[in-house]
């Protein structure tokens, strides 16, 4: 494995001495920048072995270093030798920082790209080129040296039916085309593949967890849309679905169709679109204008049938997980207790008994005991993946891509009986949970004024979490949907109705144990008696919560209330759909109403 990443390393060097370069940036991002990556585009894998999410590594005439968060602080040195790269942290101590320490002024630095949005190359060149030189890429030399690189997956086109759509593809480019006009714009580039596939309503599996075809689009201001992919891939009756004015193209005429923008006003949205694209349409004399994807929010405002059909795969995987719960359950009670990856296993393999499950919408988090405590933990980056123990605590996160909508859920399972320092966290995060869940808030609000809400009961004791509390979720495409989100971070998106987020508060204790609680929320209108109605919050997730890790003295009325009336909801929603007595009496158990003590 190792001698592979050496080899690979030595014919990067190669190429440098070659071009006359002093070094190259390789981000693990590819052309795309999307969240997840085809195998064929795992270039910094390729470099270095490392098989992480995030990450991106320098490479220089006589050193190299490489850059992950601290997810992978223990994982990147089983992967990547030691004697080969520097260990280095992604945030902390940035790539770019690191080029202008090691090399000597005037040093060529080659930068491929495709590979970064417009925004960071902007940023890198004003950092690097005060000293250096940066040189702008051609080609990806990667792409040169990989002798066995996997071939693209060429999925089936999957065409979306109205009745699963909601509306066609038509009138979607009607309106992403007046809102092009109303910025100016004589058209758009559209690179964010789920944006794509909204739009012109096809899904495909090019892409591991992401229902997306490979490909890019231009909108024009009258609709029209340049579709970019391989055209034998397009089925017979595709002009039929999307109607009048998709033109397809094969992917090597993208170059040449954007050369004929000269003159036009282009909306790019340079936080999401690849460098290439701007640099192209500049020399072509486009006037490009920087502008947010304008799909971003009709994709984000679910419709009618994209909402009943996010309810409907909602109910469907919700039976999955409490068939799984249930069976967990009863292997515990039984003594057999397994390790994270067999859990993993089993949890889709239940899953996928469901036969509208095209694929998992993201890769399961099955954490054990204190691996928990990492909050994006991977069993799959260990040696070997950790036995559940008694008296602790289990967390799973995951989450299913059907035809009809995407499921994302995390439950924190009792194995054993869990410590009153675990019910109490429990208990805080649960409080966090639901304050969200009950928000009712006026039209405008912000996620980030939103996100106190699910924290303040942990904050009240000296305790935190370090990530977001919640994000968009797109139906049947990214389980990671902008633009809208509910953290501390000042997104200025209001949230509107018909936008789906997940609520997940937790808490994590270092090397002990890792709590999360995560439904899918629908933001719906509801009416008062006051001013004005507000948006509010309906779950869609289905499944209990696990009461034995709740301290129901530390709920108030009003929460406990809420908590029965889920507990309620799930199992009038949930029951008819099981036959097993045995899961059914678990499901009767794990919905049993709560009392305080008097």
């Amino acid at each position: 494995m190792h001698s592979n990443t050496e080899q690979h390393l030595t014919a990067i060097r190669q190429w440098l001495v070659q071009q006359n370069l002093d070094a190259l940036i390789v981000p693990h991002e590819d052309e795309y920048l999307g969240e997840y990556i085809p195998a064929h585009n795992e270039r910094l894998h390729w470099l270095t072995g490392f098989t992480g999410s995030a990450g991106a590594a320098v490479v220089t005439q006589d050193k190299a270093a490489i850059f992950v968060d601290g997810r992978y602080t223990v994982q990147v040195t089983k992967q990547v030798p030691a004697a080969l790269f520097e260990y280095r942290h992604l945030i902390n101590e940035p790539a770019l920082d690191w080029l202008v320490d090691n090399l000597a002024p005037g040093a060529k630095i080659a930068i491929d790209p495709r590979m970064h949005s417009g925004m960071w190359l902007e940023a890198a060149q004003a950092k690097l080129n005060k000293r250096h030189q940066t040189v702008i890429l051609d080609s990806n030399p990667i792409d040169t040296l990989w002798n066995d690189r996997p071939q693209p997956v060429l999925s089936d086109v999957r065409l979306m039916a109205n009745e699963t759509a909601g509306r066609n593809s038509a009138e979607k480019r009607q309106q992403i085309a007046q809102l092009v006009q109303k910025q100016g714009g004589d058209c758009a580039i559209i690179t964010a593949l789920d944006s794509i596939c909204w739009l012109l309503n096809v899904r495909g599996l090019d892409v591991s967890r992401l229902p997306v075809l490979l490909s890019h689009a231009i909108i024009h201001d009258n609709g029209h849309v340049e579709f970019f992919i391989e055209p034998s891939r397009v089925p017979s009756n595709f002009a039929a679905h999307v109607g009048e004015g998709v033109t397809v193209f094969s992917p090597d005429r993208l170059q040449a169709q954007l050369e004929r923008l000269d003159g036009k006003n282009v909306l790019l949205d340079p936080a999401i679109s690849n460098a290439w694209f701007k640099l192209v349409l500049q020399n072509s004399g486009a006037h490009i204008v920087p502008a947010s994807d304008p799909c971003l929010m009709p994709k984000a405002c679910k419709n009618a049938v994209e909402i009943a059909g996010m309810k409907e795969s909602h109910l469907r995987d919700g039976v999955a997980m409490v068939q799984f719960l249930s069976w967990l359950d009863a292997e515990v009670a039984a003594g057999r207790l397994y390790d994270e990856g067999q859990l993993a296993d089993k949890l889709e393999a239940i899953r996928r008994l469901e036969p509208t499950l095209v694929d998992l919408s993201f890769d399961t988090i099955s954490a054990a005991g204190s691996n928990a405590a990492m909050c994006h933990y991977n069993h799959n980056n260990q040696p070997q993946p950790t036995q559940l123990s008694m008296d602790s605590l289990y967390l799973v996160d995951s989450g299913g891509q059907y035809i009809d909508g995407t499921t994302d859920i995390t439950r924190t399972v009792a194995i054993g009986t869990p410590s009153a320092e675990m019910i109490k966290q429990f208990t805080l995060a649960l409080k966090g949970h639901i304050g969200i869940a009950r928000a009712r808030f006026p039209r405008g609000t912000r996620g980030y004024q939103l996100d106190t809400l699910a924290r303040q009961h942990l904050w009240a004791e000296g305790f935190d979490y370090d990530h977001g509390t919640g994000h968009g979720v797109g139906h049947f495409l990214s389980v990671h949907e902008g633009p809208a989100s509910i953290s501390k971070k000042q997104i200025d998106v209001a949230l509107d109705k018909g936008m789906v987020l997940s609520n997940e508060p937790g808490y994590y204790r270092a090397d002990q144990f890792g709590i999360r609680i995560e439904n899918l929320e629908l933001v719906v209108e509801q009416s008062t008696q006051g001013d004005f109605s507000v948006l509010a919050f309906e779950s869609l997730t289905r499944c209990p919560i696990d009461s034995r890790n709740i301290d129901v003295n530390l709920l108030t009325r009003p929460e406990l209330a809420w908590l029965n009336n889920y507990h309620q909801i799930v199992w009038d929603e949930l029951s008819p759909r099981l036959s097993d007595e045995a899961v059914l009496a678990w499901l009767r158990n794990a919905t049993q109403p709560l009392q305080h003590a008097n």
